[in-house]
């Protein structure tokens, strides 16, 4: 993982950075939808989160600090094991 190996992995941030924005904008998209069935304030609430992980990524991928990257594995390991049933 790019934030344990810092110095050695830090060419695979980008890539990294760039899907997790291609991730979370899927899930914008989604969740945004009239068609989903979450209630509203649930979608705002996520749309809120997303566009909070979106931004954070725009500014680790121009001004990457290792310290600056916890918030968003710390985000998308909630999100996943809330999906996962586990939160």
């Amino acid at each position: 993982m790019v934030y344990d190996a810092w110095d050695h992995e830090r060419h695979r941030l980008d890539l990294a950075l760039r899907y997790n924005r291609k991730l979370w904008s899927v899930l914008l998209a989604s969740v945004t939808s009239d068609q989903h069935p979450l209630p509203g304030e649930v979608r705002q609430n996520v749309a809120n989160l997303g566009l909070f992980v979106i931004n954070q990524t725009m500014t680790m991928l121009t001004t990457p600090k290792r310290e600056n990257l916890h918030a968003l594995i710390n985000i998308n390991r909630e999100l996943a094991a809330g999906l996962l049933g586990r939160a």
